[in-house]
């Protein structure tokens, strides 16, 4: 046992399962790829204020959740405890939107840190998919985003999960449906704590998962009620364009999300096959935040799919991911001279483009050949002074167990047709 351990609420990636968190990020990436999204890559950590303008001062995240430390210099700085603020203040910094294609529409895939309770699917260290498109208010947009992450999920073998979805309204008429939601909160019997929340956010109060406070919200007024008629046409529109799609959504009036940037389109996916700690992963339209840190107006909409997630959803379907084995050919020598001739020719088949790999250490027949099943290698090469002799090496198929006598000068070109 090593001396130290991971820390508490963080985990390893480790073979073979860390193959299915790499299946699972290139599934949700390669729609991105096909849809004009271009990579971004951001640092792990930004200016504290950064998140604390975009994210919100009143969320957990940035009062209660996020890692801070000070620099040498002074400088205070935080673990990036989601993608969004910080892809916008890179493409501002590097003036994307000035490029004159908008929206610019990015993706990345990264860690995350948040300092919450550890629990099954809750993390203090998480990895997620993200998608941003800036720079553009198009209802066309916002279904896109939602359509992507939809067959990204089913792409993948999901099939039980759910799309929430609502409307957030926007300046106009979110202040008219804040002030309404004020009133009622503050008849309501809630901790000192949550009456805080009321005047700063009180959307938020509507997403408390405790039983208590959420039997007391069932008469709130409902945001759609006020949304004014250019919300109510554009999240129509949203609607329309899902159905048209055919992806099956659910309104959720109570839909607000962690963030305080959001505006009009949100949504979230959800498994109930998770427990407590459903939502996948979850986005929308945030039209302020780029003004919020100090931007120009840049109407945008995005989204981030929770990768631990996303495993533990395949996991609760029983859903077995066809992940190719990591090697196609695996080198048996049995003796000095063998030991160099394999590796010369598993060094040619690499060159090749094929997954080969080596029974590194001198071990003997028996002990290699358990190695060469246990790396799921679909032919396995033997030689020993005698194969040398004659100038070939035995070729052996792992999957009929057939094997054959292959001149040592054309074993690769074999190989490589034997593997299409």
């Amino acid at each position: 046992m090593s001396t130290f351990q991971a820390p508490k609420g963080t985990y390893d990636l480790t073979p073979p399962d860390s193959a299915k968190f790499l299946a699972v990020r290139e599934a949700i990436a390669a729609p991105l790829r096909d849809s004009g999204y271009g990579y971004i890559e951001t640092p792990g950590f930004e200016d504290v204020e950064l998140f604390a303008r975009g994210v919100g001062e009143s969320t957990d995240i940035v009062t209660k959740e996020m890692y801070t430390l000070t620099t040498k210099g002074g400088a205070e700085l935080a673990l990036r405890p989601e993608g969004t603020a910080s892809v916008l203040r890179a493409a501002l910094e590097a003036n994307l939107h000035k490029a004159g294609n908008l929206p610019v529409k990015l993706w990345y895939s990264g860690s995350y840190y948040r300092y919450e309770r550890p629990q099954k699917g809750r993390y203090r260290h998480f990895s997620q998919v993200g998608a941003e498109a800036i720079g553009t208010e198009d209802p066309v947009l916002d279904a896109e985003l939602i359509i992507l992450a939809d067959q990204a999920y089913r792409s993948l073998g999901l099939r039980q999960f759910r799309i929430l979805l609502n409307s957030l309204g926007d300046k106009e008429c979110r202040p008219v449906y804040r002030e309404a939601l004020q009133t009622f909160l503050r008849d309501l019997d809630l901790d000192e704590e949550t009456r805080r929340r009321i005047e700063i956010n009180p959307l938020r109060v509507l997403d408390d998962k405790r039983p208590d406070v959420q039997k007391q919200l069932t008469d709130a007024p409902k945001l759609r009620d006020y949304l004014c008629d250019a919300c109510k046409a554009y999240h129509e529109e949203v609607r329309e364009l899902l159905t048209a799609a055919g992806v099956v959504y659910e309104d959720d009036e109570k839909l607000v999300r962690g963030l305080d940037y959001y505006t009009r389109t949100t949504f979230e996916f959800v498994h109930d096959g998770l427990g407590s700690q459903s939502a996948v992963g979850g986005g929308g339209r945030y039209d302020g935040l780029s003004e919020m840190i100090g931007g120009p107006a840049l109407p945008s909409v995005g989204w981030a799919l929770g990768v631990d997630r996303t495993v533990l959803a395949l996991e609760a379907e029983g859903v077995e991911l066809d992940i190719p084995a990591t090697t196609s050919v695996y080198a048996v020598p049995l003796g000095e001279e063998a030991r160099r001739a394999l590796f010369a020719v598993v060094t040619e088949l690499r060159r090749a483009g094929i997954a080969a790999d080596f029974a590194f250490g001198g071990r003997g027949l028996k002990g290699a050949m358990k190695s060469a099943n246990r790396s799921g290698a679909r032919f396995t090469l033997v030689a020993g002074e005698r194969d040398l002799a004659e100038g070939v090496v035995q070729l052996k198929d792992m999957e009929s167990g057939e094997q054959s006598a292959v001149p040592l000068a054309e074993v690769v070109a074999e190989l490589t047709t034997r593997l299409g």
